[in-house]
């Protein structure tokens, strides 16, 4: 029985933590900053925990658990 691969387009966004989480980067930061609040930037900034199903569904994009 060949590997499985692990999703591509996964492994850019997400890692995963020792405890299992899931992390990835802050959405709806790519462009027109100016227009939104300063607090929404700075709570935007750097990474986030997936949600229980959203982890879920990234999870069967890693068949070893990268």
């Amino acid at each position: 029985m060949p590997k499985m691969k692990t999703k591509s387009s996964a492994k850019k966004r997400f890692s995963i933590t020792a405890s299992g989480k899931i992390k990835a980067t802050q959405a709806n930061k790519r462009h027109n900053m100016r227009k939104r609040s300063k607090r929404q930037l700075r709570e935007q900034r750097g990474c986030t925990i997936l949600n229980a199903i959203e982890c879920r569904r990234a999870l069967a994009y890693f068949p070893y658990g990268d």
